[in-house]
């Protein structure tokens, strides 16, 4: 049995489930989200509590068994209370500001880099700390975002310069040993 598959997932009030064979609904204060799921899983809600069962112990279904608990978890956490990624800015004269809903994010290019926010997710930029932060409900396409945002400008090895995780580690590299040493 799946350590992560038979855990029940809780549905906090305000979360509203709807089960219509192997496709599930999840509606609350923050958002909906629907997706269907492989009809190898058993989905059943019991007293506030998704349960999730398989047939058989064949590879496949024991593979969707923990898969498919944590997909249905993260959709009802996502509904109640949301998701967020933040990314920190670094770099001399690297900066994010909000220009409306949209990201301009300067960051050593010619131009300033516009990134419009798709249906579902927002951002925030805080001057003080050079972080922004990509919100949202569905936690597939916060971390899209989030990964879309780093790739304008991934931080460099040697100096550090870029845009990064909060508590990402970034390899550093050395530079030139020195000038003449033949």
């Amino acid at each position: 049995m799946s350590r992560i598959g038979r855990l029940p997932v809780e549905i906090p009030g305000g979360v509203q489930v709807e089960l219509n064979g192997s496709k599930v609904r999840v509606k609350g204060p923050k958002g909906e989200l629907q997706r269907e799921f492989s009809s190898l899983i058993n989905i059943k809600m019991e007293n506030n509590q998704l349960n999730i069962a398989r047939n058989s112990d064949n590879p496949e279904e024991r593979a969707l068994h923990g898969t498919t608990r944590a997909v249905l978890a993260n959709m009802v956490h996502g509904v109640s209370q949301g998701f967020e990624v933040i990314l920190e800015v670094e770099g001399v004269g690297y900066r994010a500001e909000m220009e409306g809903k949209t990201l301009a994010l300067h960051v050593g290019y010619s131009h300033p880099i516009k990134m419009e926010p798709p249906a579902g997710i927002s951002f925030e930029v805080d001057q003080k700390t050079r972080q922004i932060k990509v919100m949202g409900f569905d936690k597939e396409l916060v971390g899209q975002v989030a990964a879309n945002v780093r790739k304008v400008r991934p931080p460099e090895p040697y100096h550090g310069k870029g845009l990064h995780y909060l508590g990402e580690r970034v390899r550093r590299k050395a530079g030139k040993a020195g000038k003449g040493a033949k």
